[in-house]
């Protein structure tokens, strides 16, 4: 599985975007595509929410993908 960092620049980005920020879907209609077709964990847990709130320290998983999220600099 390849792992990507992604730092956020808020306290927090929501889940379709952040597929989309960190190039695992090409735009945020495709990040809620693969929420909505259950492609998504976070944390290790399915999630169906595509406006999920995620936060620094939460590690998201979608097709092949695991990115661990940052706090801001």
């Amino acid at each position: 599985m390849e792992t990507r960092e992604f730092r956020l620049r808020d306290d927090h980005v929501r889940l379709c975007d952040l597929l989309k920020l960190a190039g695992v879907a090409d735009s945020g209609g495709r990040g809620k595509q693969l929420v909505a077709a259950g492609a998504v964990t976070v944390d290790g847990q399915a999630e169906s929410r595509k406006t999920a709130k995620i936060r620094a320290g939460q590690q998201v998983d979608c097709e092949g993908v695991r990115i661990l999220v940052r706090a801001p600099e």
